[in-house]
């Protein structure tokens, strides 16, 4: 291992370091703009100009790899001078539009200025070159081509990661401005990130366009519900009210990169959210309570089955639902119910879409999960058939969706079956049908574990508290078991997930705390 000196501190680093990356370890600031490190290495910007003991010149930290006794100076006169420069140079065709920016308060140029600038500019206003402002070009982005410093970002996510490459920088010397190409607007799966790569306000996102002041929100670590691929996420909200998702670095699962569809998931926890328990009979609706809800659907359950058998109620899980929920609906069919008729399926309505990049063909966070704690979706279909022959007198469902039935299928199917009880956190067509909507926590207002396609355990956190009388699922299956006499006292998901641990073979050895922030593999034989 090369042992470097940088500014006076001497450090080992592993061979291959990069000067830039040698100084992050020691926790030493370089600034930089075109760097980033899931892309290739351009040193464009010159703003990580460091001095190099015996270098003729300055040398950038970003694309100088270290060598065994090489002496580094990060902040000496000859550095701070060269970095101020190159700041002027950046900001002096720069608009003036910091307080209409979306970028304002997460702004590379803004944070550096104040760090390495503060110079006045000796550049008079009407003397800037003006380029396209406000241009849509495509996917979910803005480009404003004067406020772009030609970090070429953006040029090599799109060449690396979709390889799609509808970005291109044109023009020379003060004129030269990032674009698409005639005709050829942004064409891939993956344009949000290219607002995340963005190190300044060029490239925004038309979803999050002129929402929200950034220093008004408050993130939490989740994980995203669009497909099995489970890509780690930062959610951003204000309140109870969730603005924007981006993605969390992990190289086991999604690198630093998410798609454009699970960019948008979040919007399910503001829209058309169900608020309160709602009983329904004769063709009227009423909202008793949390108490009198549970109350009934426990009754319903177990009227079904002392009248009619166990064989005549079902419950239908979610692979929305976490490790943990799911855990607790198996334990209620299987031993507080006694019903054979527990299934779910991964199917949805839509194409079933999938990519070699991040997207996977199931729709669905935690199938995986299910089928590891033994519920099985091969018997879907029978289930389905049962309560059509109206052999099934009452019927629980987790989730907001039957599968990939139409809503005029489920109206149809489910007008079939006495009793129906649903805990789900949307309106659809399951919410209009049933008898029982016992609303539920959305993913940003609960925690617990998804298992994701390779199987790999990750964790998710609540950022706030349930929107209007939602509840957790685990508080409503517990709920519902402990009025059937299961006397449970499960306090939160990792009570629930010590239990999967030590009870179910594939999680084995992983414990809540032990998941962190990256997550773990189960153990089953097969998944690395």
């Amino acid at each position: 291992m090369p042992n470097i000196i940088l500014n006076g501190l001497q450090i080992s680093v592993p061979d291959g370091t990069t000067i830039l990356n040698a100084a992050k370890q020691a926790g030493i600031e370089i600034p930089h703009y075109c760097y980033h490190p899931k892309l290739p290495i351009a040193g464009s910007c010159r703003m990580c100009l460091v001095e190099v003991e015996k270098a003729p010149k300055l040398m950038t930290a970003c694309s100088t790899t270290v060598t065994d006794g090489m002496v580094v100076f990060t902040d000496s006169e000859k550095v701070r001078k060269a970095v101020t420069g190159v700041l002027e140079l950046m900001l002096i065709h720069h608009p003036l539009d910091c307080p209409i920016c979306d970028q304002a308060g997460e702004c590379g140029l803004q944070d550096y200025y104040m760090k390495y600038g503060l110079h006045k500019s000796r550049y008079d206003l009407e003397d800037k070159v003006h380029k396209t402002k406000h241009q849509d070009i495509g996917g979910q982005i803005m480009l404003d081509s004067e406020r772009c410093i030609l970090c070429s970002r953006c040029v090599r996510f799109l060449n690396e990661v979709p390889k799609t490459g509808e970005l291109e920088i044109s023009q020379r010397a003060n004129h030269s401005e990032i674009g698409i190409f005639p005709g050829r607007p942004l064409d891939n799966h993956y344009t949000g990130n290219l607002a995340d790569v963005c190190p300044v306000g060029a490239l925004t996102s038309k979803d999050f366009r002129f929402k929200c002041r950034v220093w008004f929100l408050s993130s939490v670590k989740s994980v995203c519900t669009g497909c099995a691929n489970g890509c780690n996420i930062d959610a951003h909200f204000r309140e109870q009210t969730m603005y924007r998702v981006k993605p969390r670095v992990n190289d086991a699962v999604n690198q630093a990169w998410m798609c454009d569809f699970g960019r948008l998931e979040y919007k399910k926890a503001n829209e058309g959210r169900i608020l309160e328990p709602t009983l329904r009979q004769g063709g009227s609706d009423r909202t008793p309570g949390w108490d009198s809800a549970l109350a009934d659907v426990a009754f319903k359950l177990k009227d079904a089955v002392d009248h009619h058998g166990a064989e005549a109620v079902a419950v239908i899980a979610s692979p929305q639902s976490s490790n943990e929920e799911l855990f607790l609906i198996r334990r209620l069919a299987d031993e507080i119910l006694g019903t054979p008729n527990l299934s779910f399926t991964s199917r949805v309505a839509g194409d079933g879409f999938a990519d070699e990049i991040l997207i996977k063909a199931d729709k669905n966070p935690n199938a995986k999960g299910a089928g590891l704690l033994g519920i099985s979706d091969s018997g879907f279909d029978a289930l389905l058939q049962k309560i059509a022959d109206k052999k099934i007198k009452a019927l629980l469902v987790f989730g907001n969706v039957l599968g990939d039935l139409a809503d005029n299928e489920v109206a149809t199917l489910l007008s079939a079956v006495p009793f129906v009880g649903l805990a789900g956190s949307n309106e659809s067509a399951l919410s209009r049908a049933a008898h029982a909507v016992l609303p539920t926590a959305s993913i940003f207002e609960r925690s617990g574990t998804f298992t994701n396609s390779a199987g790999r355990v990750q964790r998710f956190e609540a950022g706030f508290l349930p929107r209007g009388n939602a509840r957790p699922d685990l508080d409503i299956v517990t709920g519902i078991a402990n009025r059937l006499g299961a006397g449970w006292t499960f306090e939160g998901a990792a009570a629930v997930f010590a239990v999967i641990s030590a009870s179910v073979a594939p999680f084995a050895g992983l414990t809540y705390e032990s998941l962190g922030d990256q997550g773990q593999n189960v153990t089953e034989a097969g998944n690395a």
